[in-house]
């Protein structure tokens, strides 16, 4: 019996590691995509705006790599775990992987995951991790303000001109087929290991994207039928746009391995 026990109590840390650099992956490769508009931004102002999102992401990855360094062990650390990984271990959703595009798409990309992030959060800081928890807690604060900054853009965007409604509707079209894998539960996400289940978290996410989305009239019934969803980014399955990002992210690292800075 203490076999047993045992085995299942290491089964469940290692659902928990793959849980947490989950989430570590989804921040870090979205802070990855949105940095790219440093400097290029459509005006001063949202260019820090856009830049600043990316520093709070960059900033919930580290923690999360930290915690789950911390957890693996075996000499694991946060530059390890963002440096040193291949493709296949990436655990990230695809949605966040996906190219900036124009303004618009940016804006309605970062709008889907934060609401999303915001309802998740919101969840684990109840949970019985004190670790994750705190973690959780603090960068509530930071999402809060990324869901009511892409919200903002996704209405001035849907319903402003004529070009910025047709690139928005564009934008929908193109990332939608993206959001179910953010409810399509993966191994490590059950109720054991994040403390809720994760599907409760569709219908308020569904309801505050299609509130938004009325408002910047670009919400349309054609969305609430079965659209084929693309999935397999939880289980390191990814677009071909993955490469790319981590020759960029991982290369100096590669370059360079051991180097300090």
């Amino acid at each position: 019996m203490k076999k047993i026990s045992k085995s299942l109590d290491s089964a469940k840390a290692t659902l928990r590691e793959a849980f947490i650099l989950h989430l570590a992956d989804n921040t870090l490769i979205l802070a990855q995509r949105n940095s790219e508009w440093c400097g290029h931004g459509p005006v001063l102002e949202q260019d820090i705006a856009i830049t600043n999102i990316s520093l709070d992401l960059l900033g919930q990855a580290r923690n999360f790599y930290q915690y789950a360094a911390q957890l693996i062990g075996n000499g694991s650390t946060e530059d390890s775990l963002c440096f040193l990984r291949s493709e296949r271990e990436f655990k990230n959703c695809l949605l966040v992987e996906q190219p900036n595009g124009d303004w618009g798409q940016t804006i309605l990309r970062q709008f889907f995951f934060s609401v999303y992030q915001h309802l998740l959060y919101s969840q684990l800081q109840d949970t019985q991790d004190e670790n994750l928890a705190a973690i959780a807690t603090k960068s509530l604060k930071e999402v809060t303000y990324h869901v009511r900054w892409s919200s903002e853009w996704v209405i001035r965007m849907g319903d402003g001109t004529s070009e910025s409604h047709k690139r928005m509707k564009q934008a929908m079209n193109e990332l939608w087929p993206f959001t179910g894998e953010l409810f399509l539960p993966a191994g490590y996400e059950n109720e054991t290991i994040t403390g809720f289940n994760l599907l409760s978290l569709k219908q308020p996410w569904l309801q505050k994207i299609t509130d938004i989305l009325k408002e910047a009239k670009l919400w349309s019934s054609v969305y609430e039928n079965d659209i084929f969803m693309q999935n397999g980014g939880k289980n390191g399955l990814h677009s071909e746009y993955m490469g790319y990002i981590l020759t960029d992210l991982q290369y100096m690292q590669r370059a360079y391995p051991g180097a300090e800075w």
